[in-house]
């Protein structure tokens, strides 16, 4: 009787445990659901391009835009252009285009020739903080 009580309950137990086959599938499910769900992730901000450009001679621009490659924070996103002897010489209202959550932006008075330099600071949307500068000329010879 010890026997067929424990063959009883070995054959439960079998049917109960998922065969290799039925693992082997559930594994494949698994792996494609989470394959095809995945979609990249890009963790921070870069500048994909700037007006006025980096290091090139302009005549009288009157705002500094970048445009990044992501949507970056407007509340904690910073710019501003400072002359040769480091003074901030924008109109301190930089800020983020409220249609447009890749482009920051910073107006300027009319400056008179000479080196400048943007400064940036931005988080993405996903919260990584990028920075970086970057020289741009006013005018002939400085």
């Amino acid at each position: 009787m010890e026997y067929w009580v424990r063959h009883r309950r070995d054959k439960r137990f079998a049917a109960a445990a998922p065969s290799r086959s039925r693992r082997r599938l559930w594994l494949t499910l698994l792996t494609l659901v989470l394959l095809l769900g995945v979609r990249p992730a890009w963790g921070h901000s870069f500048p994909d391009h700037a007006e006025p450009r980096v290091g090139w001679t302009v005549d009288k621009p009157v705002k500094v835009t970048i445009w990044f490659d992501v949507p970056i924070e407007p509340v904690f996103s910073t710019i501003k252009v400072v002359n040769t002897s480091g003074q901030q010489v924008d109109k301190q209202d930089g800020r983020v285009d409220p249609a447009d959550h890749t482009v920051l932006e910073v107006s300027l008075p009319p400056l008179p020739p000479g080196k400048y330099r943007v400064f940036w600071n931005v988080i993405s949307i996903d919260t990584h903080r990028t920075e970086g500068d970057y020289p741009f000329t006013v005018g002939g010879k400085p």
